[in-house]
């Protein structure tokens, strides 16, 4: 079991505050969004056994079965299939998709064919990886996630009152449902971005003098002036989220996160295509290709179980699940066929002799048993074999 050295990624969406006070570290004043644990090329998690300090990538490449197990290099291939983060949204994300793992093989091999150069601007394909992901709310987590039907998009627009909507309200009564929203987003994306512009001004002092159902969009509409994105949110649902409710996104489902605090946890890649709020790329014709336009209400998971609470999502490649360790309880003895990274979030609980506190972690090799003591919350992540 190793104790792990993680990286804070300081995107400039980062809270200046959350993650320094979950931490108990005095914040620097800039934007610290994301803590990342595991073995992404990007920022993999350190860990140091008696010989210095070595990336936890390079250690699992250099014994990938001893690291995972058989079963999981089996399945997955000689890396860590997943990512753990703690998210600190304290400014909206970019509105967002990610492709199925069929759809991420043939774009990245199209851009490495084309000879496109992986850390290009526009390059939409780092990996030929999906990326499945689940944010759990340690905060009141607010986010946007899937299509709202057409019909009620098309009210939620009609009562903004501004006349240069009229078009794109016509649009999403006009066709059956998934064709109307299709129609819409390409609409509102394609658009002269001069009027859209002036439209999404005239949104903003919509949203800022009524309110209501109106305010979740107030802090898009303040942070990305004229952006086509803030129009393309409306067509989504709003979800808050309260500490402990969780929600799994897959392939296609348009997403974007508004703020909050969260554990979050993902397949192992960067694959992201953007719609807007954002001055990062956007490619209308891939994200029109990979985004799913079925409406549906997103559902709020809620951990079950007694002991180990499982967080239930369709995916093998992560599970996420919680222990709430109580003063007095009885250890846990943690299952040790598959790689895990224990994350602890609240309290002062003990994998093994390893003490934890809030915001660190550390990575259990497969086949290595630990035991959970003390209290406190502490989150696992693992694969599905």
């Amino acid at each position: 079991m190793d104790r792990l050295t993680n990286t804070i990624r300081p995107y400039a969406w980062g809270s200046t505050t959350a993650l320094p006070a979950l931490l108990g570290v005095e914040p620097t004043g800039e934007p610290q969004a994301e803590l990342w644990m595991g073995a992404h090329p990007g920022a993999p998690s350190r860990i140091d056994r008696g010989a210095g300090e070595w990336a936890l990538s390079d250690v699992i490449a250099a014994d990938p079965e001893g690291e995972l197990g058989a079963a999981t290099v089996a399945k997955f291939g000689p890396r860590l299939p997943f990512l753990l983060k703690i998210l600190a949204a304290g400014a909206p994300l970019s509105l967002q998709v990610h492709p199925d793992l069929a759809q991420a093989k043939a774009g990245f091999e199209d851009e490495e064919r084309r000879g496109i150069p992986i850390d290009a601007a526009h390059r939409n394909y780092k990996d030929p990886n999906h990326k499945p992901e689940m944010i759990c709310a340690l905060t009141p987590f607010d986010g946007l996630c899937g299509f709202r039907p057409p019909l009620e998009a098309a009210e939620l627009l009609a009562g903004l009152e501004v006349d240069s909507l009229k078009p794109y309200v016509d649009l999403l009564h006009a066709h059956p449902e998934e064709a109307a929203l299709r129609e819409m987003l390409t609409a509102v994306l394609t658009a002269d971005r001069v009027e859209m512009a002036h439209t999404v001004h005239e949104v903003a002092a919509a949203v800022e003098r009524l309110g209501g159902p109106y305010t979740p969009y107030a802090t898009l509409v303040h942070d990305y002036p004229g952006d086509p994105g803030v129009i393309a949110a409306m067509l989504l649902n709003h979800v808050r989220l309260q500490p402990g409710e969780a929600m799994f996104l897959g392939a296609g489902v348009p997403h974007a996160y508004i703020d909050g605090l969260g554990v979050e946890l993902l397949a192992n890649s960067d694959n992201v295509l953007r719609a807007g709020l954002t001055p990062k790329h956007v490619d209308v014709p891939e994200l029109l290709k990979i985004a799913n336009f079925e409406p549906g209400d997103p559902s709020v998971l809620r951990p079950e179980g007694n002991g180990e609470e499982v967080y239930e999502a369709p995916i093998d490649e992560f599970r996420l699940s919680r222990f709430l360790l109580a003063p007095g309880g009885a250890s846990r003895v943690l299952p040790h066929e598959t790689p895990q990274i224990l994350l602890c979030t609240a309290g002062s609980p003990k994998a093994g002799e390893l003490p934890l506190g809030p915001g660190q972690s550390v990575f259990v090799p497969a086949g290595e048993k630990v035991e959970l003591s003390g209290t406190g919350t502490v989150f696992r992540a693992t694969v599905v074999v």
